[in-house]
């Protein structure tokens, strides 16, 4: 460890002095904690050019004065009671300083956001069964391989963490992506137009760059998944709300002027998991065209298609290149894993890549080298069929105690995904007073103001559904979360 400190050798002060002094400041300002190390004599002294002796003596000396401290045979540490503990003089609050500077300096103000997408939410204690949205069950992820896998890919560290990867990410693993895409959703692409992102929100933050700015407008979905649009406002866009049906986004309803950009997710609706049909969706890429606008669509559940064959992706059926396509692994391998990609049309190749390499410069090699082996080598698609079989099950004793407890719920979401979108009866408690009453039963759900879901201020017709999250959870305590929510919401109805 080396500590910013400098010696003056045409001071009057000696210098083991100016030393003592200088590690008291850093104490006092508490760059130097307490029980913190400091550097041993021999290391200092080579640092600053001076003798041994001299580090010696101003140690000696801070330790006499109760700065420091020394254990034989371990070091020299900082005292936990420093001798001006007591002494120093109050500082304001944090917020009460930073609100003074600012009238002083006239700084700017950062953008302040709507709030977190709330993709992040650990379990409080209380709560026993959670039906929080976009966690896995952890049995599920295949650590075996994995491991194996790492292991593997550690025989070409020292090469690759030596160097900058390329931003638009693993050319190996690129190219496994366009071999998953064709049979999968019947897309035909090339390695260039594939980059690797950290997720789905660094997938629409990229696509937010290229085209939005002040007041560009962007259409996006009513309800919507609030990190899209909480992004888009952070770079200045005017959001035009799209209303939902039970058909997804109503094309009838896009706005007949000039539009930039599409936020869409037609296979699997965030929030309510509906699904687009393919009328629509012709519909909306036709209209795409003659509005000049790019389409960001995003396709979070095409993995987990539960009834019916999955429909092609709007990018498949698009024939005026001006669909961007954006997937993930994080419903396949795990959230945490933060490994997507996003598909451009040809003509975004450049300002894409340009863009990428300007946000992050690559992503780490490791995990995308050991994705890259755990397709080839055949295992990615048996371990979505397992998953897919898992989940089905889930799904179906979700939909089973909803029906057998709370009887007139109305719900959409079961033919895919890892959610459900439930409406409770008008006559039920709104959400919210539900959600209360569900978490003093140690039952976690999920209001929509109250999940990664965003609501337009005049969609009152959802204050009594529910985002339910089933993949993490057992058919077991599904069943028995589903019962307690049906005692809460009865007590409740009750008491009213």
């Amino acid at each position: 460890m080396q500590l910013p400190i400098s010696i003056d050798l045409s001071s009057a002060a000696t210098l083991h002095s100016q030393l003592a002094e200088q590690i008291r400041v850093l104490i006092r300002n508490g760059t130097l904690r307490t029980g913190s190390a400091v550097p041993p004599t021999r290391d200092f002294s080579s640092q600053l050019g001076v003798s041994r002796n001299t580090v010696t003596s101003a140690y000696e000396e801070l330790i006499d004065e109760g700065y420091l401290y020394t254990e034989r045979g371990v070091g020299t540490f900082v005292c936990r009671e420093p001798p001006e503990k007591l002494l120093r003089p109050a500082v304001p609050e944090p917020e009460q300083r930073t609100a003074s500077l600012q009238r002083v300096l006239n700084f700017p103000l950062p953008y302040p956001g709507r709030g977190l997408p709330g993709l992040h939410r650990p379990t409080p204690a209380s709560i026993a069964i959670d039906f929080v949205f976009g966690r896995l069950d952890p049995r599920t992820f295949p650590e075996k391989a994995w491991r194996r896998l790492a292991i593997d890919c550690l025989g070409g560290a020292a090469e690759r963490i030596s160097q900058y990867a390329d931003p638009a990410g693993n050319p190996e693993l690129r190219q496994l992506i366009t071999s998953l895409l064709g049979p999968a959703r019947g897309m035909v692409v090339s390695a260039e137009q594939v980059l690797l992102v950290a997720g789905f929100q660094q997938g629409i933050d990229l696509a937010a760059r290229l085209f939005v700015g002040t007041s560009t407008p962007v259409v996006i979905e009513a309800p919507t998944y609030r990190g899209a649009a909480f992004l888009f406002e952070a770079y200045g866009a005017k959001l035009i709300p799209v209303p939902v049906d039970q058909n997804g986004m109503d094309t009838a309803r896009l706005p007949s002027r000039h539009v930039d950009l599409v936020y869409v997710t037609p296979s699997h609706q965030f929030p309510t998991g509906v699904t687009m049909p393919l009328h629509r969706r012709i519909a909306l890429l036709e209209w795409a065209a003659k509005a000049g606008a790019y389409i960001v669509e995003v396709d979070h559940s095409a993995d987990y298609r539960y009834e019916g064959s999955p429909l092609p992706s709007l990018q498949a059926l698009d024939r005026n290149s001006c669909v961007i396509y954006l997937n993930s692994f994080s419903r396949c391998i795990g959230p945490g894993l933060r490994l997507g990609y996003i598909v451009v049309p040809r003509r975004l190749i450049r300002p894409a890549v340009t863009l990428k390499s300007l946000m992050d410069n690559g992503l780490p090699w490791m995990d995308q080298a050991i994705l890259a082996q755990f397709i080839r080598d055949g295992s990615l698609e048996p371990h979505v069929k397992r998953l897919r079989h898992i989940y089905e099950g889930r799904r179906d004793a979700l939909v089973s105690a909803l029906r057998r407890h709370l009887g007139d719920v109305v719900i959409s979401g079961a033919e895919a995904g890892t959610h459900l979108f439930a409406t409770l009866p008008p006559d039920a408690p709104p959400a919210r007073q539900v959600q209360r009453a569900a978490r003093e039963a140690g039952v976690g759900v999920y209001p929509l103001e109250d999940s990664p879901a965003w609501l337009f201020q005049h969609m009152r017709r959802h204050e009594h559904a529910l985002l339910l999250g089933y993949a993490h959870l057992t058919e077991a305590q599904i069943g028995a979360g589903i019962a307690r929510l049906a005692s809460a919401i009865g007590r409740l109805s009750a008491s009213h």
